[in-house]
């Protein structure tokens, strides 16, 4: 009974054995080493993608968070559409409307 445990013991370190030195060799292979290449490129260029987006998350919730201290201090509104409505206003306001040439008064009927 001894023997047979220690036979079986022998199998399993050798198949084991076997399917380690069979993973090794299939790795040192050209094909073997292009995969790796490859998946070490995909797994970089995943961590590269994810490290922008936390970058630009990162830049946003800053962004939200000066604005909301910008207009908490000053009480104008910073958002971009808020200052593009802001200018236009203040440009219609501050000049004059041009005369109608006598052409466009006769077009205008």
């Amino acid at each position: 009974m001894r023997r047979l445990v220690w036979l079986g013991i022998g199998v399993a370190i050798g198949v084991t054995a076997a399917r380690k030195a069979t993973h090794i060799a299939r790795a040192a292979t050209p094909a073997g080493v292009a995969e790796n290449i490859g998946s070490a490129l995909s797994e970089l260029a995943n961590a590269i993608g994810t490290f922008g987006a936390d970058v630009r998350a990162g830049m946003d919730e800053r962004e939200q968070e000066l604005a909301r201290t910008v207009e908490r201090q000053s009480g104008i509104d910073p958002s971009p559409g808020h200052a593009w409505r802001e200018a236009a206003d203040t440009l219609r306001a501050s000049s004059p409307r041009p005369a109608l040439s006598a052409r466009a008064r006769r077009a205008n009927g």
